[in-house]
């Protein structure tokens, strides 16, 4: 989710769900310890419970990285090892590491050492021409051994060779009964499954084999459908009785960003699929994607925006249906 999930993509998603686990886009150790740490780390309180994503390989410099992520108050460090990228495989960080386990599996060790809140790894079932039978569980038991608090598994391979990263996102099929399986072989470690999950609905389904779920690209580009997690997943009331509502809780948001310096299209373009088969969806998107890009664009436009969509207390019935 790099340039996806963002502070300001992770605010608006709190508004929507106050319970969900809320990841960073995956920052590198070096750009940790060497870069802007306020813009690259800084983050609204509002936004907890959230999780920082490190890239890296270096046991050394993970773990001042995560040290540095638990001072800004981060309630958890989480370990990319996903990342199919050619950026990310020069770097020798990301899912080439899944071949070598017992280096991520030093990494964990290192910030397990330095931090005390929970440290988790993200991986792929395989990459290459792995067995995901053999490679997933090798590298299950190496993290496992190290400490490793969850193990997040993105049910598809990897292919660092032939597909691009877009690619490898679709084109991989999924395999869940691999994770599944996983979770029976250790069921005192936790497992949460990932890839392809399109909603609630299947989130459920899956919590019957492993212990949680991570939404990606489905939360971002339809985040309406977090409005049903708090409900369906924790038995509480959403946060709002409405998509529109849960927007217009963002107007404070915006006022104070934009006043910090802010340009209005870095927060609106997050907000642009949150209406769902709602009237006046279309004509909400255009008008955002039309006017917040302009110099000095101010929060109106977003009040303008929503003008045009029909305020309904239907869309949660719509949304669970």
């Amino acid at each position: 989710m790099m340039e996806w999930t963002d502070r300001h993509c992770r605010y608006f998603h709190r508004l929507l769900t106050r319970r969900a686990l809320i990841y960073t886009e995956m920052l590198t150790a070096s750009a940790v310890l060497r870069g802007n740490r306020e813009r690259l780390l800084g983050f609204d309180p509002f936004e907890h419970p959230v999780a920082l994503q490190l890239g890296g390989c270096d046991p050394q410099a993970l773990a001042e990285s995560a040290r540095i992520g638990e001072d800004f108050g981060y309630d958890e460090i989480n370990l990319n090892v996903g990342c199919p990228s050619d950026r990310v495989q020069e770097g020798r960080f990301g899912a080439c590491l899944m071949a070598e386990p017992a280096l991520v599996a030093e990494n964990v060790t290192a910030m397990k050492r330095i931090v005390s809140v929970p440290v988790t790894v993200k991986c792929r079932i395989g990459i290459d021409e792995q067995d995901p039978n053999e490679a997933l569980f090798a590298f299950a038991g190496a993290v496992k051994a190290a400490g490793a608090d969850a193990l997040i598994v993105h049910a598809r391979k990897a292919w660092l060779k032939g597909l691009s990263p877009r690619e490898n996102r679709e084109v991989p099929p999924l395999d869940y009964d691999c994770v599944y399986r996983l979770k029976a072989a250790h069921p005192e470690f936790e497992i949460v499954i990932n890839g392809g999950v399109k909603g609630i609905e299947e989130a459920q389904a899956h919590l019957a084999h492993v212990d949680g779920v991570m939404m990606g690209r489905a939360a971002y580009r339809e985040p309406w459908r977090l409005l049903q997690v708090d409900p369906a997943l924790f038995g509480e009331a959403p946060p709002f009785a409405s998509a529109k509502e849960a927007a217009m809780a963002l107007m404070p948001y915006i006022e104070r960003e934009l006043a910090a310096g802010a340009r209005l299209h870095a927060i609106t373009r997050h907000v642009l699929g949150l209406f769902h088969a709602v009237p006046g969806a279309r004509a909400f998107r255009r008008h955002i994607a039309t006017e917040a890009v302009k110099l000095g664009a101010e929060a109106r436009v977003l009040t303008e925006a929503l003008a045009q969509v029909l305020d309904t207390r239907c869309e949660l019935a719509h949304i669970a249906a």
